[in-house]
């Protein structure tokens, strides 16, 4: 593992292998595994991770949006890919470039099919999404018998799957929500599968899910954050690996003396003599300004240096008046030992969100495994 000379993404697709490996042997061998690889895969890199779960016979990819999902297919990637959050406007390209939409309101069922059939489609695969709790996209249990009647009105679909989203499956106190949810996906299931003449995919579990409700693998699972290396518990967490670690350099080390102020705004003030130093990533970068003034901190030669003032778009500073360090040496933002989620804590955050918040101008470098 090499020292950082600059502001860096390092990629450990050996991690990425353990953690996909881990989750599925949580499944049955029948259960499928689809991959969430949107938001550039989590903020790392979307076509390397792609090809590396298809390397690794993942089932299914996920995407946002129809624009991560063409980029995939120009990336040369052959697997079937789920569309969760489609556009109508895109559904043209959607169907030249063999994604697959996920269906959740009257209006992008009655608008795919009606693209599918003047492209002439035949059983083209889509994916009906159902609201039990999450209250974000999908039909309500009430619509079946509307999806049903549409479905069978035409040729050019087929419900490849059916599936819902759960709400709260990390949270040990949301138990009785998440059964209550679990349950109505399967009579929701169980009415669909009724009124049709094949049966459709079930998926339901996100990587919680995956780790807490194993009666709810059905014939798939969707894990994304847990292929990252976060499994939403301590616990889990000892099991999986972060493949990323964000790395910078100690561009500039200033000396300052009692009352001098760092940074815009002179948000910070100097309690007495102080080192500080100078660190060329900032909020263009993914390091919000929620970081700033004590609340984040980086690692400096194994040792805490809290982000001093506010963060500004393309660095920071941080206080280095305890640590013996020099320009040029290696400062860690995260990685395996000092994570991503410790770090998101400190602002009251998600792990979720700095790692998608990394901007696609930081270097992506990857690890040989």
């Amino acid at each position: 593992m090499s020292k950082a000379q600059e502001t860096v993404l390092e990629i450990d697709l050996g991690a990425l292998t353990h953690n996909f490996n881990y989750l599925k042997s949580k499944l049955q061998p029948k259960t499928k595994f689809l991959a969430v690889v949107k938001a550039f895969a989590y903020g790392s890199d979307a076509i390397a991770i792609a090809k590396h779960l298809q390397k690794l016979n993942v089932d299914y990819l996920a995407v946002a949006y129809t624009k991560e999902g063409v980029a995939l297919r120009d990336a040369g990637i052959t697997i079937p890919i789920l569309v969760l959050h489609p556009q109508s406007i895109n559904f043209e390209t959607l169907i030249d470039r063999c994604l697959e939409p996920s269906l959740y309101s009257k209006h992008v069922l009655n608008e795919f099919i009606k693209v599918a059939e003047v492209k002439s489609q035949t059983d083209y695969p889509v994916h009906i999404k159902f609201n039990t709790g999450l209250n974000r996209l999908g039909f309500w249990k009430n619509d079946v018998d509307s999806i049903v009647s549409k479905l069978k009105d035409t040729d050019a679909v087929i419900a490849k799957s059916i599936f819902s989203h759960l709400a709260a499956s990390e949270d040990v106190n949301e138990l009785e929500f998440t059964t209550t949810q679990i349950e109505t996906f399967k009579t929701i299931s169980k009415v669909f599968e009724s009124k049709v003449d094949y049966k459709p995919w079930l998926h339901l579990c996100n990587t919680s899910g995956v780790i807490n409700y194993t009666e709810a693998h059905f014939d798939m699972v969707r894990c994304g954050i847990g292929l990252y290396g976060f499994g939403n518990s301590v616990k889990e967490d000892e099991n999986l690996k972060p493949i990323a670690s964000l790395k910078s350099v100690i561009s500039q080390i200033h000396n300052i003396e009692k009352n001098e102020t760092v940074g815009y705004n002179r948000a910070y003030k100097a309690k007495g003599f102080e080192k500080t130093a100078t660190i060329p990533i900032g909020h263009a970068d993914g390091v919000g300004r929620i970081y700033g003034n004590g609340k984040g901190f980086v690692i400096i030669n194994g040792k805490k240096a809290p982000i001093i003032g506010n963060v500004c778009m393309d660095m920071i500073m941080v206080n280095i008046s305890d640590i013996d360090c020099r320009e040029g040496d290696e400062v860690i933002i995260f990685n395996s030992a000092y994570k991503a989620s410790n770090l998101a804590e400190s602002a009251n955050t998600i792990s979720y969100e700095i790692l998608t918040a990394i901007s696609q101008r930081v270097k992506r470098s990857f690890l040989s495994y």
